[in-house]
């Protein structure tokens, strides 16, 4: 072997890690919302978690991708350690799968069908086809789909050209050597734990193994505490992603360490004692790319099959080494480490956002119930909420803006934006509430009081008001449609509600039933009023746009005014509900 065949190697290697990348990313991209589907319908029970997390690391192949994913999701609160024990195990048998798929590349028969199981027969097809989706399609999802067919075939071309380049290690005699070291089983794991922290990957570094094989020299006495070793290695991702988490996701991260420990340190000593008591020949045989696959099966099943069943004492030793302090838990409501799967850090954003929205319509209606009941604790339970609404807007908005700039589905930016641009609508709304609040304490300051006429007027446009709160935060919530189309033409109402008490407050100016304090306070209370229904328009408008694929407010808001039937019919609905006659004290004092 000479420096030709390194630079091969090294060429090789680099082709498969980058191959092994791009596919794991863009799998986790196009099944992102079937990841998402999966979580809501995961349970507590032991079979479901263990299906899931295997599932889940079969499909993205990278169980150290889906531990990471399971620590965010401890973190935040979206899965309790009981679940992520089970997820975690399953993980560890769906890593696998990428073994079994590496060892086609060993088949060898002069059988036409069985030629064309060999990846080098069929993978030049898959690489054509994952550019021309790639560089043709205009879908993400098409797109996706063809990086997933040219990661695959970029790493299975790298797994060709690493074995090509190493098969003259055979004759090597030092190469030889290392691997007689490596029947030490002490040694054997060390150096597969060592290569798979490298390179963070336990399926990248059963690859490699499965690529040296080819030399001949890898016995299965060597191959399989590498493969053990392996196991451990990968843990160093998940431990890595739990610095700074919480107690709950460090023992999560804990979990994915102790539970391979463990199952090595068994298995590991029932394999010493078969070695020493019966010697099978089949140690000292060469191992191929199949046996070290099923090895590597083999090992994680009997690992799941030990630990399943003391999954809660387990997860009593992680607390023991976690301990819990005085202080209650806190979840980190958006965690970056759900950055690994955009769709679930996207569900993430509109949960928070949904304890945003109804945190605004709260404070709002707390404020319209200040102007009637005033008290120093309702006062301060609006402000309260309003520093909390603009923390979120701080929070969401550095968040959704870091998500956007990763590679997601389209779906998933339309969503982003539709959250982006509702933030400062419900933030406002807040924001509007404190200056409801501060016109309800400048009438109580000065002993200011509405009369009859006055607070019947009142009334009629909270109501409306409140009608509009609630119908925009149903859309919002429920992405619900029907609720999404009252919004406008009651939005309509209350800005025509709005300039019918302005001038019924200019008669009473102008009559001097109104001092110049009140006025003052009377009509920034209506300003703020109907500028609160302007926000809730704006958020009707971008669940109508989100529901059409269709990102112009203005169009849709356009679009609602027309003048359609049903817009009419809603439009005159709303002015009979909230109309105030003449009767009702037009000339009424304050």
């Amino acid at each position: 072997m000479d420096i030709f065949d390194v630079l091969t190697m090294i060429g090789g290697l680099s082709l498969f890690l980058f191959g092994m990348s791009i596919m794991g990313q863009a799998l986790e991209r196009r099944a992102g919302g079937q990841l998402r589907t999966l979580l809501e319908k995961l349970t507590s029970g032991k079979i479901a978690g263990l299906l899931t997390g295997l599932g889940v690391t079969a499909v993205i192949q990278s169980s150290s991708a889906t531990t990471v994913m399971v620590v965010g999701f401890v973190n935040s609160g979206l899965m309790t350690l009981k679940q992520a024990i089970n997820i975690i195990m399953g993980a560890n048998i769906g890593t696998t799968v990428t073994a079994w798929i590496l060892s086609l590349a060993g088949i060898d028969s002069g059988n036409l069908f069985v030629k064309l199981l060999k990846p080098s027969s069929f993978t030049p097809v898959l690489a054509l086809i994952g550019i021309i989706f790639y560089m043709f399609c205009k879908s993400a999802k098409k797109k996706d789909t063809g990086m997933i067919l040219l990661g695959f075939a970029t790493l299975m071309f790298g797994m060709e050209t690493m074995s090509g380049a190493v098969s003259g290690l055979r004759d090597v005699p030092a190469f030889q050597q290392m691997f007689v070291m490596f029947k030490n089983p002490i040694l054997g794991v060390l150096a597969g734990a060592v290569l798979t922290a490298i390179i963070q990957s336990s399926s990248a570094s059963v690859g490699i193994l499965q690529a040296l094989a080819v030399t001949g020299q890898v016995s299965y006495g060597a191959a399989i505490p590498i493969i053990m070793g392996q196991n451990i290695g990968t843990c160093v991702t998940a431990m890595l992603s739990s610095v700074g988490a919480n107690k709950n996701a460090k023992r999560a991260a804990l979990v994915h360490l102790s539970f391979n420990i463990i199952g090595t340190a068994v298995w590991l000593t029932a394999f010493c004692l078969l070695k020493a008591l019966l010697h099978p020949l089949l140690l000292d045989d060469p191992a191929s790319r199949l046996g070290i696959a099923v090895a590597h099966s083999v090992f994680n099943v009997l690992c799941t099959l030990l630990m399943l069943p003391l999954s809660d004492l387990l997860e009593r030793l992680v607390i023991a080494l976690v301990p819990d302090s005085k202080q209650p838990e806190v979840f980190e409501e958006l965690d970056e480490r759900l950055f690994a799967t955009p769709s679930i850090a996207l569900e993430r954003c509109h949960a928070v956002a949904a304890d945003m929205a109804e945190t605004a319509v709260a404070s709002l209606k707390d404020a319209l119930a200040s102007l009637r009941n005033f008290s120093p604790e309702l006062a301060a339970s609006i402000r309260e909420r309003e520093d909390k609404t603009d923390r979120y807007e701080d929070m969401l908005g550095t968040y959704l803006v870091n998500l956007s700039t990763r590679r997601i589905s389209e779906a998933d930016s339309r969503e982003a934006a539709k959250l982006l641009k509702m933030l400062s609508d419900f933030e406002r709304i807040a924001d509007h509430a404190v200056n409801i609040l501060e016109s309800a304490e400048e009438l109580q300051n000065k002993g200011l009081r509405l009369t009859a006429a006055a607070e019947t007027e009142l009334a009629a446009i909270s109501a409306a008001v409140s009608d509009i709160l609630d119908l925009s935060l149903s859309a919002f919530l429920q992405d619900d449609l029907t609720a999404a189309a009252k919004v406008e033409p009651l939005e309509q109402v209350i800005d025509q509600l709005k300039e019918q008490l302005r001038t019924r407050h200019i008669l009473r100016l102008q009559k001097g039933g109104c001092t110049i304090d009140a006025g003052f306070a009377w009509l920034d209370l209506l300003t703020n009023l109907e500028r609160t229904a302007d926000h809730c328009s704006n958020i009707a408008g971008c669940v109508i746009d989100a529901a059409h694929d269709n990102l112009n407010l203005h169009q849709s808001l356009r679009d609602a005014r027309s003048g359609s039937e049903e817009f009419q019919e809603r439009y005159a609905e709303y002015t009979r509900k909230y109309s105030i006659s003449v009767a009702d004290g037009g000339n009424g004092q304050r």
